[in-house]
């Protein structure tokens, strides 16, 4: 097994529910795109692992001087996440063992802290399946009738909202995204996948702050969630855990 994880990093989607002239990976954040953000911090936990960065095939804006890693390839994305996380697969077939370790993160997900990715990769380090960053639901939990309004209140005890990176065993999750796509199984993540295959993924506790910019709002929040991380680390506070978390 390789000891430096692979990194695959989808980035060819168009991000239509900003409402921006632009996909989201390219919307700036303190005059830099979100996609050099997170790359820069990807590369701030793992300066030897090698890159895969999914781009759409026309893409222009793209420029490879927001790229740290020394050794990455651009890979053409597809039109859904699961379209692009396969496509890189199959460009590293040649190169990356079944053992070795793939984790797929969201582009538009530019705070996920060092401490988080570290602490990830060690749990997952020995283990067969893989797993995914988590944080457990704190919300009440409603689900509709499809009329908007609701039609019962959902226990929490045992949710967990799904984070990224999410990082399995390349033979294993390539057999799971070849698997649910013959099977017509719809793929959300790299987790439900291989779930399909019958296998367990590990809840890996992460911060809450690790925001998925989706909607035009949650660009601003990004923006203050990098500022308060960099004024904690300025401070010397230690990035810890959330508290009371587990990994599963």
């Amino acid at each position: 097994m390789s000891v430096a994880p692979w990194l695959v990093v989808p980035a060819a989607g168009q991000g239509r529910r900003m409402g921006a002239d632009r996909p989201k990976q390219y919307l700036a954040i303190d005059g830099r795109p979100v996609l050099a953000h997170t790359l820069a911090r990807l590369h701030a936990a793992f300066p030897a692992a090698r890159l895969c960065l999914c781009l759409d095939p026309e893409d222009a804006r793209f420029d490879p001087a927001w790229v740290p890693f020394a050794e990455w390839r651009r890979v053409p994305g597809g039109a859904e996440r699961v379209d692009s996380v396969a496509s890189a697969l199959a460009a590293i077939a040649g190169e990356a063992g079944d053992d070795d370790l793939v984790l797929v993160h969201d582009v538009a997900r530019p705070c996920v802290t060092v401490a988080d990715l570290v602490r990830l990769h060690a749990v997952l380090a020995d283990d067969p399946v893989g797993g995914l960053l988590a944080a457990p639901v704190a919300d009440t939990m409603k689900r509709d009738d499809g009329a908007g309004r609701v039609a019962t209140t959902e226990p929490r005890a045992g949710l967990w909202h799904a984070l990224t990176p999410q990082g399995f065993r390349y033979g294993l999750l390539r057999r799971a995204l070849t698997a649910a796509r013959e099977a017509g199984v719809a793929v959300t993540d790299e987790a439900s996948a291989v779930e399909a295959l019958g296998r367990f993924p590990r809840l890996v506790s992460g911060r809450r702050d690790n925001l998925k910019i989706t909607h035009p709002e949650d660009l601003a929040l990004a923006g203050q969630i990098l500022a308060a991380q960099r004024q904690a680390t300025a401070s010397g506070e230690q990035d810890k855990a959330p508290s009371g978390a587990l990994e599963r």
